[in-house]
């Protein structure tokens, strides 16, 4: 059953008619119903193109956030072959909120990593929503580190809400493991591409998406802190949300124009969770194009470029 977020509703209603209108031809003489299921589909298609096609940067967080939008295990399963995928930190234990492997991208052997959010209640417990403890962030070194032992590109898919805030993962040094997951990310020899295809929240996304190529899906958010918490600080009233996503500038339209993203990438209208398979097509492609563009810089020249890209943004940022 497809969920409709609230800005939706014209376009759920409409689409429940023509539920209503193709159970009734079911029953009855479809034929004589045709017409008005077309022109109902057509009406639906209309109003669903002319919402997404004017989204306000808080209806893009709630896109961004909607439950029903492919998770990065949608991505493994779609763009990658053989995926292995590596457990534990070594240091102390499994932290199943970031899941990274090694496997074949097109038929090229690459490292992939990313935060997982997990599709039903079950496995957003397991995965704790994406929220990584320092444990996560150890991992993602020790599989980068094997990537660039290796010579494998790296991928990272971002979708987190942000590094997990308990106390038990303060006491284990939750800055400290970001930061180290964040010089691994800048220290990598071979290229990486992070795409947000969710939420990118503050450091727990930065750890993962400090890449050679920094892509986003077009109603995907990255943002320093989410705009409720921003709201709360600003304002002390989270109920202004919306006014702190429009001040952010976190929409992937807004960081392409400020530099700190390097391209968007194309949703399916009404969103990635509408179309699955045309989604994972043009991530994939936005990948392999980044990828082919970085294959022939040493790695030398792959670390230099990087660090240039991100001491670039902060000197010709341009507010406007």
């Amino acid at each position: 059953m497809r969920t409709y977020l609230d800005f939706e509703k014209p376009v759920a209603e409409l689409e429940a008619k023509l539920e209503e209108l193709r159970a009734l031809g079911a029953e009855r003489d479809a034929v004589a119903i045709s017409d008005d299921i077309a022109r109902l589909e057509a009406k639906a298609a209309e109003a669903l193109a002319g919402l997404y096609a004017a989204l306000t940067p808080w209806q893009k967080t709630l896109v961004a956030r909607h439950p029903q939008r492919p998770h990065f295990s949608d991505y493994v399963r779609g763009l990658v072959d053989e995926f292995t995928p590596i457990a534990g930190d070594r240091k102390f234990g499994e932290d199943e909120a970031i899941v990274g492997g090694f496997g074949r991208f097109r038929g090229q052997p690459v490292c992939v990593i990313g935060q997982e959010k997990g599709s039903d209640t079950r496995a957003r417990i397991r995965h704790n929503f994406g929220m990584a403890r320092p444990e996560g962030y150890r991992k993602a070194v020790r599989i980068m580190e094997l990537a660039d032992r290796f010579g494998l590109p790296v991928i990272a898919f971002v979708d987190t809400a942000g590094a997990y805030p308990g106390i038990d993962a303060e006491e284990r040094g939750q800055a400290e493991a970001i930061a180290r997951s964040t010089e691994a990310c800048l220290a990598l020899g071979v290229a990486n591409v992070a795409v947000v295809i969710g939420e990118g929240g503050s450091g727990g996304a930065i750890a993962l998406a400090t890449a050679s190529r920094v892509l986003m899906l077009e109603h995907a958010i990255y943002s320093v802190i989410s705009p409720e918490g921003a709201a709360s600080i600003l304002w002390r009233d989270a109920g202004r949300a919306q006014d702190a996503a429009t001040a952010m500038k976190i929409t992937a339209q807004d960081l392409l124009r400020l530099g700190v993203i390097d391209a968007i990438v194309r949703e399916p209208v009404g969103g990635a969770h509408r179309d699955a398979a045309a989604v994972m097509e043009a991530t994939g492609n936005a990948v392999a194009a980044a990828l082919a563009e970085l294959a022939p810089l040493s790695p030398d020249a792959v670390r230099a470029a990087r660090a240039d890209k991100f001491l670039a943004i902060g000197r010709k940022l341009k507010l406007g």
